[in-house]
C-alpha cells in the first residue's frame, strides 16, 4: 500500500525569525514550527524539558489521600503489598514504589499476576488469597485496576483496604476502592493526562517522600532516591509508548542520563547482557530495543516477578544470574515469535480468500498467548490489514486473542458491534485483547471482516500517511545541523524523529542488499555535488525497484549521525521513496 506524503507548509520569514531568535539552524526551526512550537518562549520551554517543570504530586487526583493512607499503614507497622502488572510499565511501577517504602523501613512485598493463568489487572482470586494471608494489610495497585469494578467490590465486601493507581482508560463505572489515583479522573484539573503507570507511581512515591521529609520537602536521602527512580520511570514511559511530550519528555530526558550514571545493580547487569553498558549515552532506542524486550520477556513467559527482583536486588551475583536468565528468556521469546509468524503467513497462503479480506483472524493451538500481540503487529504490517491472532487452549476449548490495527482503523470500535459471543474483550483504537470460545472463531472472523467493511472501508480505501516536517536539500544536512536536531529528543510516540523529504535525487551507485539473509537495503544517493549513504531496514526488495527506475527520485528520511571507528558522518534512515514524476 503506497504511503500518502503529508507536507507541512513553511513560511520562510517565520523560519528565519525563529532561527534567529533561538540561534539555531533553519532545519531545527522548521521542525519546531511544523510541530506547533511557533514562538521563542514555547520552543525554548519544549527544548529545555527540566525536572523542575514537573507538576506537584498534590495536583494528581487521589495522590495526596493515597500517600496519607500509606504513611498511616507504615506508622502502624502494617504490611503493604504492591500489586503490579506484568509488563515493563507494571514492573517499573512496582519497583519504584517498593524501593520507596523499603527505604523508609516499610514491611512491603509485591504481587505480579501470571499473564497466562491470571490475565491482566486485578483478579478476584488473588485479592481473596492476599486477604487470607493478612486481612490487615494494605494493597496498592500500580499500572492496573481502574477497570476492575468487580474485584474492587469484593475487596470492599471483605473490608480489605485497596488503593488503585492507574493510567489506563476507564469505563462508565469506576471501582469502589479506598482511593483512586489517576491523572484523568472525572473532574480532574491535572495539567498532564498522559502519564504512564510508572509516572503515576513516581508521583505517589514523591508525595510519600514529601510527607516523611522536612516540611513539604523530601529528606536529602529520599531526594536522591527520587532522582535515581526517574531511570525506572523512563523505562516504563518509553516501553508503554505513551506520548513523549510534557512531563513524560522531561522524565525520559532526565531518566536516560540517570540510566547511564546511577543505574541500579540489576539494570547494570541487564545492560551488560544487552551489550549496551559501555555506550557513551543512552537513547530511547536502547530502552525500546534492548532493555524493555528483556524485561517484557519475563512477563510474556510467565515469570514477571523475576524482573522486579532483578531491578531491586542488591546482590551482585543474583543480579548477574537474573540478567543472563532474562536475556535467555528474550532469545526464547524471539524464537517463539519467529515460529508463530511463519505459521501465520502459511495460514494466509493456505486460504487464498483471506488474502483479499479487509482483516485477518488467525488461530492455532500451538501458539503462545504471551507473544501473539507482537506477532499480530508484524502480520498486520506484512499483509497491510488489521490482524487478530488467537492462541487456542484445546483443554478449555477457548482461545486468547490479541489484535493490532493498520492504517488508522479503530480496532476497538470495529469489534465492539460484533463482540457478542466473545468471553471478554477490551483495548483501544490500536490494540485489543479478547477471549473467545474455540467454536466461535470462524463466525467471528466473518463478523469482524463485515464490521471492517461497514465501519472502516466504507470511508474509502485505508491510507497510511507519512507526515513530513519539511522539504530540504541534501546540502542542508550538515553534521552540525543534524546533531542540533537531537535537542528535540528523546524521540518516541508523539515526538518522532524529524522526517524530511528531498527531490531530484539520483543513485550514486547500485543499491545493495545487506545483513543476515540480505533483508536490509544500503544505498548511496547524489544531489548536485553531495553524496550521502542511506539505509532502509527490512526493505531489501527496494533494491531491484530502484535499479529499474529511470531518472531522479523523491525520498523521505530521518537523518542521523553515524559514528564508526571514531569517524562520524550524516546518514539517512530511508523511510519511503518514489520516482520523481510520481
Amino acid at each position: 500500500m503506497p504511503r500518502i506524503w503529508r507536507f507541512t507548509p513553511h513560511d520562510s520569514g517565520r523560519v528565519q525569525s525563529l532561527s534567529s531568535e533561538l540561534r539555531c539552524s533553519s532545519l531545527l526551526a522548521k521542525v519546531l514550527l511544523s510541530r506547533g512550537y511557533d514562538s521563542k518562549d514555547n520552543a525554548s520551554l519544549f527544548l529545555s524539558a527540566k525536572l523542575t517543570d514537573l507538576h506537584d504530586p498534590e495536583l494528581l487526583p487521589g495522590c495526596g489521600e493515597a500517600a496519607d493512607r500509606i504513611i498511616a499503614a507504615l506508622n502502624a507497622g502494617r504490611k503493604i503489598t504492591i500489586y503490579g502488572d506484568y509488563d515493563v510499565d507494571g514492573v517499573t511501577s512496582t519497583t519504584i514504589l517498593w524501593q520507596c517504602l523499603k527505604r523508609v523501613g516499610g514491611n512491603v512485598d509485591y504481587y505480579i499476576p501470571c499473564r497466562m493463568e491470571e490475565g491482566y489487572g486485578l483478579n478476584e482470586e488473588a485479592i481473596r488469597t492476599l486477604h487470607e494471608q493478612d486481612p490487615n494489610q494494605l494493597v496498592v495497585s500500580v499500572d492496573c485496576g481502574i477497570t476492575s469494578v468487580g474485584v474492587a467490590r469484593v475487596a470492599r465486601e471483605l473490608n480489605f483496604e485497596l488503593i488503585i493507581t492507574d493510567h489506563h482508560l476507564f469505563g462508565s463505572e469506576l471501582p469502589d476502592a479506598a482511593v483512586l489515583v489517576h491523572p484523568r479522573l472525572p473532574g480532574s484539573n491535572y495539567p498532564f493526562g498522559e502519564l504512564c503507570g510508572a509516572g503515576v507511581a513516581f508521583k505517589l512515591a514523591w508525595a510519600i517522600c514529601q510527607r516523611l521529609g522536612e516540611g513539604r520537602k523530601a529528606s536529602p536521602r529520599m531526594r536522591e532516591f527520587l532522582k535515581d527512580a526517574v531511570a525506572f520511570c523512563a523505562l516504563g514511559t518509553v516501553a508503554d509508548v505513551v506520548p513523549l511530550v510534557g512531563e513524560n519528555r522531561a522524565l525520559v530526558r532526565y531518566g536516560l542520563a540517570t540510566l547511564k550514571e546511577h543505574s541500579s545493580l540489576g539494570l547494570q547487569s541487564l545492560m551488560a547482557a544487552a551489550e549496551i553498558r559501555n555506550k557513551a549515552e543512552f537513547t530511547t532506542d536502547d530502552i525500546g530495543f534492548a532493555l524493555a524486550p528483556r524485561i517484557n520477556a519475563a512477563g510474556r513467559l510467565g515469570q514477571a516477578r523475576l524482573a522486579v527482583e532483578l531491578l531491586t536486588t542488591d546482590n551482585p551475583e543474583r543480579a548477574l544470574q537474573l540478567a543472563q536468565y532474562l536475556d535467555q528468556l528474550n532469545k526464547q521469546r524471539q524464537q517463539v515469535e519467529r515460529k508463530i509468524l511463519k505459521r501465520a503467513k502459511e495460514l494466509v497462503e493456505e486460504h487464498p480468500e483471506w488474502q483479499d479480506a479487509p482483516g485477518l483472524v488467525l488461530a492455532d493451538p500451538d501458539w503462545h498467548p504471551g507473544v501473539i500481540g507482537i506477532v499480530a503487529s508484524r502480520v498486520a504490517e506484512h499483509f497491510e490489514k488489521p490482524t487478530i491472532l488467537v492462541a487456542i487452549d484445546e483443554a478449555k476449548q477457548s482461545g486468547q486473542g490479541s489484535g493490532r490495527t493498520w492504517a488508522r482503523c479503530d480496532l476497538h470500535a470495529t469489534i465492539k458491534p460484533v463482540s457478542e459471543g466473545l468471553l471478554s474483550f477490551g483495548g483501544h483504537q490500536a490494540a485489543i485483547g479478547l477471549k473467545i470460545p474455540a467454536d466461535h472463531i470462524d463466525d467471528f472472523r466473518v463478523a469482524f471482516c463485515n464490521s471492517l467493511m461497514t465501519t472502516h472501508m466504507s470511508q474509502g480505501e485505508p491510507q497510511v500517511e507519512l507526515r513530513i516536517d519539511a522539504e530540504v536539500s541534501l546540502q542542508d544536512l550538515t553534521q552540525r545541523s543534524v546533531t542540533e536536531l537531537d535537542q528535540l529528543g528523546p524521540f518516541g510516540n508523539a515526538n518522532e524523529r524529524p522526517v524530511f523529504s528531498a527531490t531530484g535525487i539520483t543513485l550514486a551507485e547500485p543499491p545493495k542488499k545487506i545483513g543476515n539473509g540480505e533483508r536490509h537495503l544500503s544505498v548511496k544517493f547524489s544531489w548536485q555535488q553531495k553524496t550521502i549513504r542511506a539505509i532502509a531496514f527490512g526493505k531489501a526488495d527496494w533494491a531491484d525497484q530502484m535499479n529499474e527506475t529511470k531518472g531522479p527520485m523523491a525520498i523521505t528520511f530521518a537523518p542521523i549521525i553515524n559514528t564508526f571507528r571514531g569517524y562520524s558522518s550524516v546518514e539517512l534512515q530511508l523511510i519511503d521513496w518514489k520516482p520523481a514524476e510520481a
